[in-house]
Protein backbone atom coordinates (compact mmCIF):
# COMPACT_ATOMS: atom_id res chain seq x y z
CA UNK A 1 0.00 0.00 0.00
CA UNK A 2 1.30 3.29 -0.80
CA UNK A 3 -0.88 5.16 1.43
CA UNK A 4 -4.21 6.05 2.86
CA UNK A 5 -6.87 9.03 2.68
CA UNK A 6 -8.99 9.68 4.93
CA UNK A 7 -12.13 12.21 5.01
CA UNK A 8 -13.62 13.11 8.22
CA UNK A 9 -17.53 12.72 7.75
CA UNK A 10 -19.75 13.56 10.56
CA UNK A 11 -21.44 10.24 10.27
CA UNK A 12 -18.04 7.96 9.22
CA UNK A 13 -14.44 8.08 8.56
CA UNK A 14 -14.06 7.35 4.82
CA UNK A 15 -10.82 5.21 3.95
CA UNK A 16 -9.50 4.99 0.41
CA UNK A 17 -6.37 3.21 -0.52
CA UNK A 18 -3.80 5.24 -2.63
CA UNK A 19 -3.29 3.38 -6.04
CA UNK A 20 -1.29 5.57 -7.45
CA UNK A 21 0.71 8.73 -6.94
CA UNK A 22 3.28 11.28 -8.83
CA UNK A 23 4.96 14.34 -7.54
CA UNK A 24 7.43 16.39 -9.21
CA UNK A 25 9.57 19.91 -8.88
CA UNK A 26 9.07 20.79 -12.82
CA UNK A 27 11.46 23.47 -13.81
CA UNK A 28 9.94 25.93 -16.97
CA UNK A 29 10.15 29.54 -18.14
CA UNK A 30 13.21 30.21 -15.26
CA UNK A 31 10.73 29.13 -12.41
CA UNK A 32 9.70 26.21 -10.17
CA UNK A 33 6.49 24.21 -10.21
CA UNK A 34 5.33 21.93 -7.94
CA UNK A 35 2.74 19.25 -9.76
CA UNK A 36 0.96 16.27 -7.38
CA UNK A 37 -1.22 13.78 -7.98
CA UNK A 38 -2.83 11.04 -5.75
CA UNK A 39 -5.05 8.35 -7.09
CA UNK A 40 -6.98 6.45 -5.15
CA UNK A 41 -7.77 2.30 -5.52
CA UNK A 42 -11.41 1.58 -6.54
CA UNK A 43 -11.31 -1.52 -4.40
CA UNK A 44 -14.44 -1.64 -1.85
CA UNK A 45 -13.62 -4.61 -0.49
CA UNK A 46 -13.08 -2.58 2.94
CA UNK A 47 -16.16 -0.49 2.70
CA UNK A 48 -19.55 -2.18 3.81
CA UNK A 49 -22.34 -1.96 1.59
CA UNK A 50 -24.25 1.22 3.68
CA UNK A 51 -21.05 3.26 3.61
CA UNK A 52 -21.55 6.91 2.21
CA UNK A 53 -17.84 5.70 0.62
CA UNK A 54 -19.90 3.01 -1.56
CA UNK A 55 -21.41 6.07 -4.00
CA UNK A 56 -17.96 7.16 -4.30
CA UNK A 57 -15.18 4.63 -4.70
CA UNK A 58 -12.68 6.34 -6.27
CA UNK A 59 -11.30 10.16 -6.59
CA UNK A 60 -8.37 11.55 -7.12
CA UNK A 61 -6.63 14.77 -5.55
CA UNK A 62 -3.78 17.07 -7.88
CA UNK A 63 -1.85 19.39 -7.40
CA UNK A 64 -1.35 21.52 -10.69
CA UNK A 65 2.18 24.20 -11.82
CA UNK A 66 1.75 25.16 -7.64
CA UNK A 67 5.01 28.00 -7.87
CA UNK A 68 7.59 26.79 -5.29
CA UNK A 69 11.16 28.27 -4.94
CA UNK A 70 13.65 25.68 -5.84
CA UNK A 71 13.24 22.00 -7.06
CA UNK A 72 14.35 20.87 -3.56
CA UNK A 73 10.59 20.05 -1.83
CA UNK A 74 12.04 17.48 1.26
CA UNK A 75 11.78 19.28 4.46
CA UNK A 76 9.37 21.95 3.17
CA UNK A 77 5.28 22.75 3.70
CA UNK A 78 3.25 24.16 1.02
CA UNK A 79 0.27 26.09 2.15
CA UNK A 80 -2.07 26.31 -1.42
CA UNK A 81 -4.99 28.21 -1.31
CA UNK A 82 -7.13 28.69 -4.45
CA UNK A 83 -8.54 31.80 -5.61
CA UNK A 84 -10.42 33.25 -8.21
CA UNK A 85 -7.16 34.35 -10.46
CA UNK A 86 -5.25 31.50 -9.33
CA UNK A 87 -6.50 27.50 -9.51
CA UNK A 88 -3.70 25.27 -8.11
CA UNK A 89 -5.71 22.29 -6.91
CA UNK A 90 -8.26 19.98 -8.27
CA UNK A 91 -10.88 16.73 -7.78
CA UNK A 92 -12.20 14.16 -9.20
CA UNK A 93 -14.41 11.94 -8.51
CA UNK A 94 -14.78 9.92 -11.98
CA UNK A 95 -18.66 11.20 -11.98
CA UNK A 96 -20.87 14.01 -12.98
CA UNK A 97 -20.28 15.39 -8.99
CA UNK A 98 -17.96 18.41 -8.46
CA UNK A 99 -16.04 18.98 -5.68
CA UNK A 100 -13.13 21.59 -4.18
CA UNK A 101 -10.47 21.62 -1.86
CA UNK A 102 -9.28 24.29 0.33
CA UNK A 103 -6.84 25.02 3.38
CA UNK A 104 -4.34 22.77 1.60
CA UNK A 105 -0.77 22.02 3.88
CA UNK A 106 1.59 19.62 2.11
CA UNK A 107 4.20 18.57 4.04
CA UNK A 108 6.91 16.70 2.52
CA UNK A 109 9.83 14.59 4.45
CA UNK A 110 11.76 11.40 4.17
CA UNK A 111 10.10 7.92 5.69
CA UNK A 112 12.63 5.11 7.53
CA UNK A 113 13.27 4.12 4.09
CA UNK A 114 14.58 7.18 2.94
CA UNK A 115 11.88 7.50 0.54
CA UNK A 116 9.85 10.78 -0.01
CA UNK A 117 6.70 10.85 1.35
CA UNK A 118 3.65 13.63 1.73
CA UNK A 119 1.16 14.62 4.75
CA UNK A 120 -1.62 16.33 3.10
CA UNK A 121 -4.59 18.32 5.15
CA UNK A 122 -7.03 20.40 4.34
CA UNK A 123 -10.57 20.09 3.64
CA UNK A 124 -13.20 19.01 0.89
CA UNK A 125 -16.26 19.54 -0.14
CA UNK A 126 -18.79 16.93 1.40
CA UNK A 127 -19.93 15.58 -2.07
CA UNK A 128 -21.50 12.38 0.04
CA UNK A 129 -24.22 14.70 1.27
CA UNK A 130 -24.25 17.77 -0.39
CA UNK A 131 -23.73 19.57 3.17
CA UNK A 132 -22.71 23.11 3.20
CA UNK A 133 -19.84 22.36 5.47
CA UNK A 134 -16.48 21.57 4.27
CA UNK A 135 -15.24 18.17 5.51
CA UNK A 136 -11.23 17.83 6.96
CA UNK A 137 -8.98 15.27 4.71
CA UNK A 138 -5.59 13.74 5.85
CA UNK A 139 -3.68 12.08 3.22
CA UNK A 140 -0.72 10.09 3.90
CA UNK A 141 1.55 8.61 0.85
CA UNK A 142 4.80 8.12 -0.21
CA UNK A 143 6.69 8.39 -3.45
CA UNK A 144 8.06 5.26 -4.18
CA UNK A 145 9.79 4.53 -7.68
CA UNK A 146 7.95 1.78 -9.48
CA UNK A 147 9.63 -1.50 -10.62
CA UNK A 148 9.33 -2.30 -14.00
CA UNK A 149 9.84 -5.46 -15.20
CA UNK A 150 11.03 -6.73 -18.42
CA UNK A 151 10.58 -9.76 -19.58
CA UNK A 152 13.49 -10.70 -21.91
CA UNK A 153 12.60 -14.06 -24.33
Amino acid sequence: MKGILKIYHPDETLKYNIKSTYCKAVYSNQKHFLEVEVITDDGLDHVDDDSLQYNFPQLSLEVIEFPIDSAEIEGKTFEINDSEDEVYTEVNLFDDEDAFIYDNELCFEKNEQDELQVVWKGTIDDFYTGSETPLPFRLKCEFKQDEIEVDED
